[in-house]
């Protein structure tokens, strides 16, 4: 057989298959309830390293911790962003829930492990075909390098920090298992 002729094969082979996935992926509806496949979650990911500049990713925080800059942070995250990623990070409120894709829960390692500089490009600038909005005027903007200290902080709060915040702001408390 020629070497064309198997590449021909292989090349319809492949088409073959990519139809017969997007017809059952489509069958299936484009519901927001759905938990994006491994393909999905893997062009989600991809595309959004790409679409952060390296300028960015190298950018470091203006700002160091202190108790007063995290207090008026974690009182900022509270009013906009625990509706969605919930008072603990762990992105499961009833709206969280429901976005599609899924908000990741931002104490875990893939959103922990992004520079300061990804983490500020994403809050302040959103992520286009998700829910996450654009934060802060289209300048540079301190709050959001200030999101981005709480955030670090996220893994590491006492659950006495949690529950004031979850006093302060049920609508943010997590639907999280016990």
């Amino acid at each position: 057989m020629k070497r064309s002729t198997i590449i021909l094969i292989v090349i319809l082979a492949v088409l073959a298959g990519l139809i017969i996935w997007l017809v059952r992926w489509m069958s299936g509806g484009f519901s927001a309830r759905d938990q994006p496949s491994a393909l999905e979650a893997f062009l989600a990911r991809t595309s959004l390293a790409l679409s952060i500049p390296s300028k960015a990713k190298e950018e470091k925080n203006p700002f160091t911790a202190s108790e007063d800059l995290l207090r008026g942070a974690r009182n900022r995250y509270e009013d906009n962003c625990a509706l969605c990623h919930a008072n603990n990070g762990s992105g499961l409120t009833d709206v969280g829930k429901n976005l599609y894709p899924k908000p990741p829960d931002i104490r875990g390692t893939q959103v922990q492990n992004l520079t300061d500089g990804e983490l500020y490009y994403i809050i302040h600038n959103g992520i286009r075909l998700t829910g996450m909005p654009a934060w802060g005027p289209a300048r540079n903007d301190s709050e959001s390098w200030k999101y981005v200290l709480f955030i670090r902080k996220l893994p590491h709060l006492p659950d006495s920090e949690i529950q004031q915040m979850n006093d302060a702001n049920p609508g943010g408390e997590s639907r999280e298992r016990h």
